[in-house]
């Protein structure tokens, strides 16, 4: 099924947007102003866009602490997101939330999660109520390969199955979770196995591959709408960052990183697919590349301006009440 190219120019801007961002973070994190842990999604941006492009609004994902990169793919508001990061009033969670909860639930984005495997039962809930009500929207969560391992992720995926819910639960598998590597502590090697023992289809893919997400979450996307029931899928990526920022990554060999940069970059891999079949120019895609610079230098100095939260602030919004 082919993109249009408007289509492509998007894929592309959501994927140079992500990058541009974390690499800005990586940066301005050392200056001491951000408050609280950042996790940067760098390297990672074709699973999220690959995923998210199937998505509206009224469909809902899940995200991880590492979810800077499935908020902009849900089209969050990178302004209202570099603001939340900064810890200011102004942020799309009047700066509560910062960079491990953000969330904005005009995109359907329920939120960066400091719980492992905390988005897969969220996701269930979403899927469970868009099911009831039938609005033929589709929830999706984002978890990592530790996550995989937790055992409100089992539940969620057997729950999603006995339910025949519209999820779809995508597991990144960026090698690590935090440093300990996935090929020890995953029993079955390969999280996609999973799906057979919770009676569902799944399907692994290359996550540094945009076209190869978008074509195995379109059939996931479309089942669930269907009405017949979750699907997984395992997307293969790395992270060109610490688990952390400040995370020396001493349990990486030596040129991992640069190894899948000169090998497996998604953005070097989109240009070179879509020139090489006359799908976009390459000034295209340059023009997009300026656009988006300009844009994270923006954000940077709208957060840097932004205002700081009273008391007042931080008070209100954070107990319900019925």
């Amino acid at each position: 099924m082919q993109l249009s190219k408007e289509q492509l120019k998007l894929a592309y801007q959501r994927m140079r947007q992500i990058r541009v961002f974390e690499d800005r973070l990586h940066l301005e994190f050392t200056r001491g102003q951000i408050p609280g842990f950042v996790h940067l999604y760098a390297g990672q941006e074709a699973s999220a866009v690959g995923v998210c492009m199937h998505l509206t609004d009224q469909d809902t994902i899940s995200s991880t602490h590492r979810g800077h990169g499935h908020c902009i793919a849900k089209g969050c508001d990178i302004d209202g997101m570099m603001l939340e990061i900064y810890g200011r009033k102004e942020g799309l969670c009047g700066g509560k939330g910062g960079s491990m909860h953000i969330a904005d639930l005009s995109k359907g984005m329920l939120g960066a999660n400091g719980i492992v495997g905390g988005g897969p039962p969220l996701i269930c809930g979403a899927a469970l109520a868009a099911k009831t009500l039938g609005t033929g929207a589709v929830a999706v969560c984002f978890t990592g390969d530790g996550g995989s391992n937790q055992g409100t992720t089992l539940e969620a995926l057997n729950l999603a199955s006995v339910w025949k819910l519209p999820a779809v639960f995508v597991f990144e598998n960026n090698g690590y979770a935090e440093s300990t590597a996935s090929h020890w502590s995953v029993s079955s090697k390969q999280i996609v196995k999973r799906a057979d023992a919770f009676g569902m289809p799944g399907a692994r893919v290359d996550g540094h591959d945009f076209f190869a997400v978008w074509e195995a979450v379109r059939e996931a996307v479309e089942r669930a709408r269907a009405g017949e029931g979750p699907s997984l899928i395992e997307a293969t990526t790395n992270r060109y960052y610490g688990h952390f920022e400040g995370d020396a990554q001493t349990y990486r060999a030596p040129g991992e990183v640069e190894k899948v940069k000169a090998e497996k970059d998604c953005l070097v891999h989109f240009r070179k697919r879509v020139t090489e079949a006359g799908l976009l120019s390459t000034a295209d895609l340059d023009a997009i590349d300026g656009e988006v610079a300009t844009q994270i230098d923006q954000a940077i100095e709208k957060a840097l301006a932004g205002t700081l939260p009273t008391v007042a602030d931080l008070t209100t919004d954070v107990y319900v009440r019925y």
